[in-house]
């Protein structure tokens, strides 16, 4: 990022663990529970990162039925993150050490049929941030000031 490029996000430390973070025009505060030396004043960093897979997911399935027409209610995604061993997935390229897992639960409502509700389970799948946490990530770093 250069001078002239502006950040989408801005994230600055506070007290202990608590973060304040800025995005869009929007401040939320990221933190730690009390267990872990934080405040609890916020979510934590991973519940952050499960809202923005939830939140594309839904908002994904959302124009997808209604570009098509389908009769789809309220769509509720919950989300959970936990880490397993990788020889316990059969379907993970990793062998070796320990892998994070997203579980997620998709509930849709109203008066689809199973061929739809099979279809929108697939798109699930084609939301921008799940294609971004299954693809390979390059994060650059660089120190200013």
């Amino acid at each position: 990022m250069t001078g002239s490029e502006e950040a989408r996000v801005v994230v600055k430390t506070g007290e202990g663990l608590r973060t304040e973070v800025s995005a869009g025009g929007h401040a939320v505060v990221a933190d730690e529970p009390e267990s872990l030396g934080g405040t609890d004043a916020g979510p934590t960093p991973y519940d952050y990162l499960l809202a923005a897979l939830g939140g594309c997911t839904a908002m994904t399935l959302r124009m997808y039925a209604d570009r098509k027409g389908w009769p789809l209610g309220p769509v509720t995604v919950r989300l959970s993150q936990d880490r397993i061993h990788a020889k316990d997935c059969g379907e993970c390229e990793t062998e070796e050490g320990r892998i994070d897992r997203i579980r997620r639960e998709i509930e849709l409502e109203g008066p689809l049929d199973e061929k739809q509700r099979r279809r929108l389970l697939e798109v699930a799948d084609m939301c921008p941030v799940h294609r971004t946490l299954k693809a390979e990530v390059l994060v650059e770093n660089s120190l200013v000031g």
